[in-house]
């Protein structure tokens, strides 16, 4: 499945800024390169979470299984430009089916393992998902039932494919066994086989993300868009060949996607994975895993500092940069990470879509700078060491007028547009026309003014969009509005974040009741929309206000900038 233009593809190949490349030349590459190397390290946790043994896989032993799932895929009918939904726990299974299905030209649709039916019905339903890859279990959730849930309202759904721990009872509960096809091999292939791969420009993901629409929003991306912002993040991070990440968020975001698995597959390194995040595991696995480079929430940050303990015998000389963002770092936090450990710390800041700042040790050695302000990548007359995709371009513009800002100190909204950028929504032709201005840039919905002596940093001030970040993960406000407002009795509903150390926000809900109707409390409310709506828990809110009526703008719409407000007033 092809989606980018033509004369797209044509101008960025002939100017050398989408290579001709797969992701499976990349596993060729490296399996021969360096077979023996490990290449995906299990969680030691694993038995607890999934229910198998953690596992240790080289890169000959990884490139030998993916042949063998994606030959299996064939053989059983999986055919090309078939989507697939995968909500898998952080396991080396989870890599290889992405490299089978990139193999075979099956597009992975990858989800968190939190989804419930809500968000995977509508996912399911707006791809026509043919194939739905899940474990039997993560922790305590029996995520085979919620499949076959899910497969009830996706009839498009046709084949489940599950990790279960055994090899032969899947075909008596109608899936297949991941497991039967990551380790046994299968028949020989039909003289009239289909053993074609896919072209360069082939989509081979779908990656969410929530928009301030109200739903989730699909972006495909093709071989050659991952790979042309493949080596960026390493060679930002100064990582070396053969590098060990750390992995601490699951794999199946556009930013564990650029940071961890292009810089794994650009270095032939070796992933150690995780889950669920534990402190203890995680400092444990930075100093037994002889880690070179792991990225993590600021707040992770905080509580590592509060634990010297647990850092006292971490190799820093190994694992010399760390990677943060998704939350405003603390200037502070870099300066005692860099003064007690000589850890550098990489600020950075992105998007699905494609919007990739940085501010590195290199660009900004100033810690209490790097820790606000971002290197004007993409912008014309200015010189940085982040190796940004050549043809990158930004800039700022009032989104009231549509002027663009070149005056330090006023907001506007960040545009760009290069080869990093995606194409368009999936299957959404009217958000994908909102999305992109009338010169081709893509419209962030985030708001930084410039800084600095020459403007030649952005700064970070806010989001035009009403999203929620919370633990990494963004979160419709819209969404969670429609969500709540089903509530027998509710009139009206405003959601907005509130600050939280730890997540970076949480959900507040402000509710106004029909007249003679009793409000909930907030645990009725919480067991209304995980148990009736089967609503994921990060979309759950953390706090529940009552109003007589919500503040409106002018324009009768919810003030939220008011409706903060008032929650703030009521924290203090």
């Amino acid at each position: 499945m092809i989606l980018s233009p033509p004369e797209r593809i044509a101008s960025l190949r002939a100017a050398g800024r989408w290579p001709d490349l797969r992701f499976g030349d990349l596993l060729d590459r490296n399996a021969a390169l360096h077979p023996d190397r490990e290449a995906l390290v299990d969680p030691p946790n694993r038995l607890e979470v999934t229910g198998s043994a953690p596992r240790r896989i080289t890169w000959r032993a990884l490139h030998t299984r993916v042949a063998r799932l994606a030959q299996w895929l064939r053989q059983s009918g999986v055919k090309p430009d078939q989507i697939a939904l995968m909500q898998m726990a952080n396991t080396w299974e989870q890599l290889a089916v992405y490299l089978a299905c990139f193999e075979i030209g099956v597009i992975v649709s990858p989800v968190p393992a939190v989804y419930r039916e809500h968000e995977l019905g509508l996912i399911g339903r707006h791809t026509e998902a043919a194939v739905f890859f899940v474990n039997r279990q993560i922790n305590t959730t029996d995520h085979l039932a919620l499949a076959r849930r899910v497969t009830q309202h996706c009839p498009s759904i046709e084949r489940l494919v599950v990790l279960d721990n055994e090899l032969c009872n899947a075909a008596d509960e109608g899936f297949l066994s991941l497991e039967r096809m990551l380790e046994t091999d299968p028949p020989p292939p039909g003289p009239d086989a289909d053993q074609s791969r896919p072209s360069a420009d082939d989509v081979v993901t779908i990656v969410w993300t929530s928009g301030s629409e109200g739903r989730p929003k699909g972006v495909p991306r093709s071989h050659a868009q991952w790979l042309a912002s493949m080596d960026t993040i390493a060679e930002a991070c100064q990582m070396p060949n053969g590098v060990r990440l750390l992995s601490a968020r699951p794999l199946v975001t556009h930013g564990a996607m650029h940071g961890t698995i292009m810089p794994w597959l650009s270095r032939c390194g070796t992933i150690v994975l995780h889950q669920p995040f534990s402190l203890d595991i995680y400092a444990r696995q930075l100093s037994e895993e002889s880690i070179g480079f792991t990225s993590i929430a600021p707040a992770i940050l905080v509580s590592l500092l509060s634990r010297p303990d647990l850092l006292s015998t971490v190799d820093f000389n190994r694992l010399h940069t760390i990677g943060s963002g998704s939350a405003p770092l603390s200037p502070t936090v870099i300066e005692e990470f860099e003064q007690r450990f000589g850890a550098r710390i990489v600020n950075f800041f992105g998007s699905t879509e494609g919007v990739s700042l940085a501010s590195t040790p290199q660009d900004v050695p100033d810690p209490k700078r790097r820790a606000t302000l971002f290197p004007r990548l993409g912008a014309p007359g200015y010189d940085w060491s982040y190796p940004i995709v050549p043809g990158v371009e930004t800039r700022l513009v009032d989104p009231a007028t549509d002027r663009e800002i070149e005056a330090v100190g006023i907001a506007g909204e960040l545009r760009i547009r290069g080869p990093n950028v995606f194409d368009g929504y999936f299957k959404d032709p009217a958000l994908t026309e909102q999305a992109f201005d009338k010169q081709g840039y893509y419209r962030s919905g985030d708001l930084f003014e410039l800084a600095g002596e020459r403007a030649e940093y952005f700064r970070y001030v806010g989001r035009i969009k009403d999203i929620i970040v919370r633990g990494g993960f963004n979160v419709s406000a819209v969404e969670v509005e429609s969500l709540i407002a089903a509530y027998p009795g509710v009139r009206e509903v405003g959601v907005v974040g509130v600050p939280d150390p730890r997540l970076g926000e949480r959900i507040c809900a402000c509710i106004v009741m029909r007249p003679n109707q009793n409000p909930p409390s907030l645990e009725s409310l919480v067991h209304f929309m995980r148990t009736t709506q089967q609503v994921a828990n990060l979309k759950l809110p953390e706090r529940l206000i009552v109003l007589e009526a919500l503040p409106r703008n002018a324009n009768t719409k919810v003030d939220k900038a008011s409706l903060r407000r008032l929650v703030d007033a009521r924290n203090t």
